[in-house]
């Protein structure tokens, strides 16, 4: 899981933020061509913080019915102006990124007024499928995994697949979807990528029957563990050697997934997909990289280590050899004692 850099999303939290950006993009645009209207844009900023604020304020109370019709009041009437501003700068030479911008904004907040206004005056649920939990980082997701201590992620599940020897042969963002759908393009990939590759270990979470089937094919040695009750025949499969000498040996990925934490992606800072996109293969780079340091370094080390090793059995040797012709020559003679004395 790759946290995005977002805080956390209310409704109201997300309505102000497209507020603010609205009215500041558009109070720049009509700036910079000459269009009015905008004068008292700072104004309009700090009144919709503080019709925000009432209604953060007002929360404890069973009722703030009035606080939240006067935000979205507000709110719609910013959007309206922008919606006329844009409406004139269609006609001006602003570039169509600006625009564009503009009008995404104009759009995220009549959305979030309109989810507001539905949830909390006219009591509906509203469903997942149409939230939206960043206006900066639309791609982020929700991800509730029932952790102790986190009970929910903001970001985009990354799955990784890696040998035996550390390094990542291939990741895959779940940009939608779950662990089922991501299995067998990843496998699909890196097998094609890395012929030798003959078995595969996954989490329980990645089973599915089709899942199971294609992996099968894929791969000699499919090591992916049945969700809920084993039949007679699933528990021979997991309980034979070659399958179980595996299945120990996955729970190294979690190093892996620690690893490729500290290499920048606990926290992806890069705005956009295309910035998550450059973020996750940096950071799968700076791990193999990584890896194959420490290899390096493990091998020089060992080479000292059989310098060390090989000079001191030389000294040893040598002071073997000097010993033993002290035997030869006997004890010195008195005179030889004498003068050295």
């Amino acid at each position: 899981m790759a946290e995005t850099d977002v805080h956390y999303p209310t409704d109201f939290n997300l309505l102000l933020d497209s507020a603010l950006c609205l009215i500041r993009g558009t109070a720049r645009a009509c700036g910079a061509f000459g269009i009015g209207g905008w004068r008292q844009h700072r104004h309009l900023a700090c009144k919709i913080a503080s019709l925000h604020r009432s209604v953060g304020t007002a929360q404890q109370r069973k009722s703030r019915t009035d606080e939240v019709r006067a935000y979205l009041k507000a709110s719609l009437a910013i959007a309206d102006k922008a919606a006329d501003s844009l409406a004139t700068l269609r006609k001006t030479k602003c570039p169509l990124g600006v625009l564009d911008k503009i009008e995404r904004l104009l759009d995220l907040a009549r959305c979030f007024a309109d989810q507001i206004r539905r949830r909390v005056i006219k009591g509906e649920k509203i469903p997942h499928k149409e939230k939206v939990f960043s206006i900066h980082e639309e791609h982020t997701r929700w991800i509730s995994k029932g952790k102790a201590g986190t009970p929910v992620e903001l970001g985009v599940p990354v799955c990784i697949l890696e040998d035996g020897n550390g390094f990542v042969l291939g990741h895959e963002i779940m940009w939608e979807g779950g662990d089922t759908d991501v299995a067998v393009p990843l496998a699909e990939s890196c097998q094609e990528a890395f012929p030798a590759l003959r078995g595969c270990s996954f989490d329980r979470g990645f089973h599915s029957q089709e899942n199971r089937r294609r992996l099968d094919e894929i791969f000699e040695l499919n090591v992916l563990r049945k969700k809920g009750r084993l039949s007679v025949a699933e528990k021979a499969r997991e309980a034979e050697p070659a399958f179980a000498a595996a299945r120990r040996k996955h729970s190294g990925v979690e190093s892996a997934i620690n690893n490729i934490e500290h290499r920048g992606l606990d926290r992806v800072r890069l705005r956009g997909p295309d910035g998550f996109k450059l973020a996750v293969g940096l950071s799968v780079l700076a791990l193999n990289v990584h890896r194959l340091g420490m290899i390096l370094r493990d091998k020089e080390r060992k080479r000292m280590q059989r310098e060390r090793d090989k000079m001191r059995d030389e000294r040893k040797r040598q002071e073997r050899q000097r010993k033993r012709a002290q035997r030869k020559r006997g004890p010195p003679h008195r005179c030889q004692r004498l003068r050295a004395a």
